[in-house]
């Protein structure tokens, strides 16, 4: 079974799509991402239907005398939810303006609390991209960071807000539905680049956020577009057979999707900028990706300035082929030393 593992361990090596691929899958499992997804989605999920509160409180105040525009608004923002999105539109109702007082504190006790989602959006990036311990932003920053990405998703909801009156006449015409779709993507794609910049620590280039910020954008828009498709055809009146039961469920579902994509789309963006494959299923040997991934993972555990980690690897980098060439027999040899970056 070794031999056979190895072969293909061989093979993947040797390729780059697959070799990337399980370099992508091999991140993810170094950072726990699995750990990382339930974090982000119970962190989203707590957050939700205050964030729905806010919203639907504010627009009772603002437009007020537009009925119109304030249902537009909602429709747009339930919308984001394919699966749960009716059932949630009726549960959520606004604040009651009892005093002016009060509504102010209960505003400000959501929008505090909607941090809350930011918080840990930054802490899923630090560990993805194995930011030390030391030079993880303080709390201030992070609440500003929070604030900057609540405005994210607000100028996100009027801009999707705009599109889906426009993918309403799509609904009647092949070509614009299309067309609607590819608007979509775009703007996925826009609030992915916006989301990830606010979210992602200041050291990495936003360059390197791009290859995963477009590939969660577009799969993102796909997700939607599917999620719409199965309500419309194959869910009619299921939230309303299976009751609080049934949205709950699929929220939590439809959030956990959207949290590993974006989870995924943010190791992809580690692989390749730290070209971390092709890595290896078994070891020994370790590749000089293995190296450098446990390198960053030692690193992460800095916890002063003043602290200073060094990684030693005994044997130089190998391939399967190396190593069976080699007679299944590693040799120490000085490895490579990893130190942390001066400030």
């Amino acid at each position: 079974m070794e031999k056979t593992v190895r072969r293909i361990d061989a093979f993947q090596q040797r390729h780059t799509a697959p070799g990337f691929v399980f370099g992508v899958s091999k991140k993810f499992g170094d950072d726990n991402g699995g750990s990382l997804v339930v974090q982000l989605t119970y962190a989203f999920f707590t957050t939700v239907f205050p964030l729905l509160l806010l919203l639907v409180t504010i627009l009772g105040i603002v437009l007020a005398g537009n009925a119109a525009a304030r249902n537009d608004v909602l429709n747009s923002t339930f919308g984001q939810f394919p699966i749960v999105g009716k059932s949630l539109s009726q549960n959520v109702h606004a604040l009651k303006r009892s005093s002016a007082f009060g509504l102010v504190v209960g505003l400000l006790g959501l929008l505090y609390g909607t941090t809350g989602l930011a918080g840990t959006g930054l802490y899923v990036m630090a560990q993805v991209w194995n930011l030390p311990n030391a030079v993880r932003p303080n709390y201030i920053t992070r609440m500003a960071r929070s604030l900057i990405f609540l405005a994210v998703l607000a100028v996100g909801l009027i801009v999707t807000t705009f599109l889906s009156s426009f993918g309403t006449f799509g609904r009647h015409n092949f070509w614009l539905g299309v067309a609607a779709e590819v608007v979509a993507a775009f703007v996925n794609v826009g609030l992915y680049a916006s989301a990830f910049r606010v979210l992602t620590p200041k050291q990495v280039a936003t360059t390197c956020l791009m290859p995963g910020v477009i590939l969660a954008g577009i799969v993102w828009t796909i997700l939607q577009a599917l999620g719409g498709y199965v309500v419309g055809h194959d869910l009619k009146g299921a939230s309303a057979t299976y009751g609080l039961f049934g949205l709950v469920l699929g929220l939590l579902a439809w959030i956990y999707i959207g949290a590993e994509v974006t989870v995924y789309a943010a190791e992809l963006n580690t692989v390749l900028a730290r070209r971390l494959w092709p890595r290896g299923m078994v070891q020994p040997p370790l590749t000089k990706a293995d190296q450098e991934s446990i390198a960053l993972q030692a690193i992460e555990s800095q916890r002063r300035p003043e602290q200073e980690i060094i990684t030693n690897v005994r044997v130089a980098p190998m391939t399967q082929d190396e190593y069976r060439e080699a007679g299944y027999q590693v040799e120490p040899t000085v490895g490579t030393t990893k130190r942390v970056p001066e400030e």
